[in-house]
């Protein structure tokens, strides 16, 4: 099974925009810090502009926060870069005449839509200037 990081990535370029500001913001360098390539970050960093989340300019390397990192959450960043903004997936893909096989879709379908519920109830608490704290206060507590 595959998982997607983009969420993480994406966290990861706007956290580093906002803590770097003065710095070096070109797509090499925050790829340096995401330990990623450049491509993969312009990508999300495309998809975090047209979420409304990062204000960016052609052909200069200074992109911005489109909000207030306070006003910006886990699920604002989820829903930007995330293709399909599902957690959880029914395979579809089961025997009909057996019967497990032939109810287990609806069933998972009922049960994983209230887990998405909750999980995007959850996203919605936790901001990025939360998380950029955490970060700095873990860089202060490492160099104590």
């Amino acid at each position: 099974m595959r998982y997607s990081h983009k969420l993480s990535d994406a966290v990861h370029i706007l956290a580093y925009i906002d803590i770097c500001h003065d710095g070096d913001l070109s797509s090499a360098a925050i790829a340096a810090s995401v330990e990623s390539n450049p491509a993969l970050v312009r990508r999300l960093m495309g998809a975090l502009r047209r979420g409304g989340l990062l204000a960016t300019q052609q052909g200069s390397a200074t992109p911005k926060l489109a909000r207030d990192p306070a006003e910006i959450n886990l699920l604002d960043v989820y829903r930007a870069v995330e293709d399909d903004g599902n957690l959880l997936h029914v395979d579809d893909k089961t025997n009909p005449h057996c019967i497990v096989g032939g109810n287990i879709q609806d069933t998972l379908r009922v049960a994983y839509a209230e887990v998405q519920a909750a999980a995007e109830a959850q996203m919605k608490e936790v901001t990025l200037a939360r998380l950029i704290g955490d970060i700095l206060t873990r860089e202060r507590q490492k160099n104590q």
